[in-house]
């Protein structure tokens, strides 16, 4: 299948990054799924101009690339594929698109102690960048506990005066809206609750942050500046900044 610009993944009706690319360069964008039988001879015919990758092939796509840049290297995980004369190079964008967020929304990380809720592909830019940002203490809760990652009911018992909340689980997305990955009632220090899920528009974790005034954002504007980065290796080339609001409002009103 050629492409020239889109998203490869397994599962992609619910996407909206066609939409949000459109917007923000003048190309078409395709939605690739691709079973993962069919990955391998999708990379290796490199019939593509650039592409995003998602779940579950961000890790995946790693060993056909022939370069990748230091913050995907470091992160294990590939969101951006850009090919340039048959060398594929491959780069990590929600790593920016997470920081973006948390600058927009003017949410202190230097110095906090900060919770992140799973420890799957979506978690590795995040906790890239708490780290980066001097975090004072990064505890990684998981319904699968192991080195480093602790229990829902570890964190409840040991970690209740955190004060940033990120939740990078699916748990609370459409359509299993009445889902929630943790009750923030005892966490009384809490300042802000991130949720990389953008769809519902507010999720049951954030709906409780909102009710005790908490910063409490979700994750489109990540979705969209993550992407806004990825235009830019696409067409090596410099958006205004300005443009992720224009285009995050555009999604909002589709969406909501």
């Amino acid at each position: 299948m050629a492409a020239n610009y889109g998203l490869l993944g397994e599962h992609l009706s619910h996407s909206y990054s066609k939409q949000i690319h459109e917007a923000l360069a003048d190309y078409t964008y395709d939605l690739i799924e691709l079973s993962k039988e069919e990955l391998k001879d999708f990379m290796t015919a490199k019939d593509f101009a650039a592409v995003n990758v998602t779940i579950p092939y961000k890790r995946d796509v790693i060993p056909y690339l022939d370069e990748l840049d230091e913050r995907a290297k470091s992160i294990g995980a590939v969101n951006t594929v850009v090919n340039r004369n048959g060398k594929l190079f491959g780069y990590n964008t929600d790593y920016y698109g997470f920081l973006y967020t948390l600058k927009i929304h003017n949410i202190k990380i230097t110095g906090e102690k900060v919770v992140v809720l799973g420890n799957g592909g979506a978690a590795q830019a995040v906790l890239a960048v708490l780290r980066d940002l001097s975090a004072k203490e990064i505890v990684i809760v998981d319904i699968v506990p192991g080195e480093g990652v602790c229990t829902y009911e570890e964190v409840n018992r040991l970690h209740t005066d955190a004060t940033v909340l990120v939740n990078t689980s699916p748990i609370g997305m459409y359509p299993k809206v009445d889902a929630s990955p943790i009750d923030i009632t005892p966490f009384t220090m809490l300042t802000a609750v991130v949720d990389v899920i953008y769809n519902p528009e507010v999720t049951k974790l954030l709906a409780q942050a909102k009710n005790r005034d908490l910063i409490a954002v979700n994750g489109l504007q990540m979705l969209v500046s993550q992407a806004f980065y990825a235009v830019q290796h696409f067409l090596d080339t410099t958006l205004e900044e300005a443009k992720i609001e224009e285009v995050t409002q555009m999604i909002r009103e589709t969406l909501y």
